[in-house]
């Protein structure tokens, strides 16, 4: 018994990194399951390569100002689309 909880505490650490990983992808418009997977198969070079190409889209003043209308064009939409239901009701 102690050996498979040995085994599933070995599982969840060496999950941590690719869960990570697929999450921070996700949180940035990426593939959750593709980093994962990345992850899994290359869990330290999948990791600095998702942490250079958020820097860069940080660093970019193109990329964040992209970002930025992304995130008013969001609101707007999501403006419009609460008055038409309030204007329906």
């Amino acid at each position: 018994m102690l050996f498979v909880d040995m085994l599933f505490v070995v599982a969840v650490a060496i999950s941590f990194i690719p869960i990570l990983t697929g999450y921070c992808a996700q949180s940035r418009g990426r593939s959750f399951w593709l980093w994962f997977a990345l992850g899994w198969l290359l869990p330290i070079a999948s990791f600095l390569l998702l942490f250079a190409l958020i820097a860069r889209d940080e660093l970019d003043p193109g990329r964040r100002l992209l970002g930025e209308a992304r995130q008013i064009l969001r609101e707007a939409e999501e403006e419009a689309k609460a008055e038409r239901i309030r204007n329906q009701g």
